[in-house]
């Protein structure tokens, strides 16, 4: 009986497993239209592997490839739920092109509830690209996407959200890149008609020989069209976030004629746009009291907290840079050295 009832959801699916070595691009030419669930089967030189889940949506016309990936940090849940939820409802029959979907990039840290880092390596996935293929798991699986995913996208939403210890509010962001002028002007296009309120625009100042250390970043690099979207608090999720995270995708897709028509809902809701961003180191280990939230607005020089250490003898206060709103923010007590501990944008 579980023979049968595994054959029957095989067929279904169209399910495929797929060895990196197999490539990547050829697997994307040769599927066909509907959706097709894969396997992807990625290893390191010292026999580490992972899998990362993806299903390919195909129409039967021609049109862009929009990629879009969930779980680089595996504990940021209202993305990953709403590429499920996205995967459940997109019909290939109005779909101009073709979807890959990517709603866990990173399962190991997701099943281990580890945040940010993958517990094979300790390494953060989003800290590593362009990645190296002779490097350790977390390294191929970033040259893996640069080589073969964000080469084969035109446009890439990168989504993540509220790890375990961060405080932000939503926002939808890209790169300013002045090098690729069509690429960044539908960014922030796509942007305005995500049905997210507020827009982050992030400089783009990269020297040729520095890495792009974040995923969307290394796309944008690469000449994509990429955003980013941050959605969900302090490892939670709630249904309203995962909502709108979905609701975003098809609005995307009908920008970019790829799936059903433009319509009066694809309007500008932008409230607050910010193109400039000061952010907040942690000057000590220690542990961190504010009263104040991701969504806040600050004044310039006010205080923002203060750490103290395990005694909770005041250390250290913390002074905002500049004057704006706080986009996010560690949420919890124990800060490290060199952590972000805040970020304004203004």
């Amino acid at each position: 009986m579980k023979t049968h009832l595994l054959s029957i959801f095989l067929i279904s699916s169209s399910f495929l497993t797929f060895a990196q070595e197999a490539g990547f691009r050829s697997l994307i030419s040769r599927s066909k239209p509907g959706i097709t669930d894969t396997i992807l089967t990625i290893r390191a030189k010292n026999n580490t592997a992972v899998q990362i889940p993806m299903t390919i949506v195909k129409g039967r016309d021609k049109g862009p490839t929009f990629t879009v990936m969930a779980g680089i940090h595996g504990m940021e849940y209202p993305p990953i739920l709403s590429l499920l939820e996205f995967r459940k409802e997109i019909d290939p029959a109005l779909l101009k092109g073709q979807v890959i979907i990517i709603p866990i990039v990173n399962q190991t840290s997701f099943y281990t509830r580890t945040p940010f880092v993958n517990p094979l390596d300790g390494v953060n996935l989003n800290r590593a690209f362009p990645g190296d293929p002779d490097g350790t798991i977390t390294e191929v699986m970033a040259d893996f996407l640069t080589k073969e995913v964000f080469a084969s996208t035109d446009v890439l939403l990168d989504m993540h959200g509220g790890d375990v210890g961060e405080d932000l509010i939503p926002f939808i962001c890209y790169y300013d890149n002045k090098q690729f002028r069509n690429q960044t002007a539908l960014a922030s296009r796509l942007s305005e008609i995500s049905g997210f309120e507020t827009i982050v625009a992030y400089p783009y100042i990269l020297s040729p020989d520095q890495p792009a250390m974040y995923a969307f970043k290394q796309a944008v690099r690469q000449g994509v069209t990429a955003l980013s979207i941050e959605i969900g608090r302090l490892g939670n999720w709630r249904k309203e976030e995962v909502s709108l995270a979905k609701k975003s995708l098809f609005r995307l897709m009908a920008e970019l004629n790829m799936y059903g028509t433009k319509s009066a809902n694809n309007v500008s809701q932008v409230r607050a746009r910010y193109n400039k961003q000061a952010y907040v180191s942690v000057p000590v280990q220690g542990i961190f009291v504010s009263e104040m939230a991701a969504g806040d607005r600050i004044v310039k020089g006010a205080e923002v907290g203060y750490i103290t250490d395990v005694f909770g003898r005041k250390k250290l206060p913390v002074y905002a840079p500049e004057s704006g709103i706080i986009l996010y923010k560690i949420g919890t007590p124990p800060v490290n050295k060199g952590e972000t501990l805040l970020c304004i944008g203004f």
